[in-house]
C-alpha cells in the first residue's frame, strides 16, 4: 500500500501537484557577493525559514496572509489592515520552523525596518 501511495505522489508531482507546498527564495546581490539570501519552504502548514546569508548577519522576516495585498492596505479593507501574522529575526546560517502557516505573503530584509505587504519599508509615525 505504501508503494502505491508513493507512486501516486510521484505521478502527481510530474504534473505540478506537490501537496500545496511553496518555496520562496529571496536573493539580493551586490558586486562583492550576496547581501541577502533566504529560502523558505511551506508544506502542509509548516514553514521552514532558512537565513543562508545576510550582510547584517540577520534575516528579518515579516509574514502576512496571502489575501493581504498592498491595495487592500491602501483601501484599509477589513481582514487585512497591514497586520502581519508574525515578525521575527533569524541569524545568518540558522533556520526556524513555524507551524500553522497557510497561504502566506513573505517579506525578507537584511535590515530591521518594518515592512508592509508590498515589502517596502513602512514610514514610522514620527516621520509622517
Amino acid at each position: 500500500m505504501n508503494k502505491l501511495l508513493a507512486l501516486c505522489y510521484f505521478v502527481l508531482s510530474l504534473f505540478g501537484f506537490n501537496g500545496g507546498g511553496a518555496t520562496f527564495v529571496h536573493r539580493v546581490s551586490a558586486d562583492d557577493g550576496d547581501v541577502l539570501h533566504s529560502r523558505t519552504q511551506v508544506q502542509a502548514g509548516v514553514a521552514r525559514f532558512e537565513c543562508l546569508r545576510s550582510a547584517s548577519g540577520q534575516c528579518h522576516y515579516t509574514v502576512y496572509p496571502r489575501s493581504c495585498t498592498p491595495a487592500m492596505v491602501a483601501a484599509q479593507a477589513s481582514g487585512c489592515g497591514g497586520v502581519s501574522i508574525q515578525r521575527f529575526v533569524i541569524a545568518g546560517g540558522d533556520s526556524r520552523q513555524v507551524s500553522g502557516l497557510h497561504d502566506i505573503r513573505l517579506c525578507v530584509s537584511a535590515d530591521g525596518g518594518t515592512r508592509g505587504p508590498d515589502c517596502e519599508a513602512v514610514a514610522s509615525v514620527a516621520a509622517r
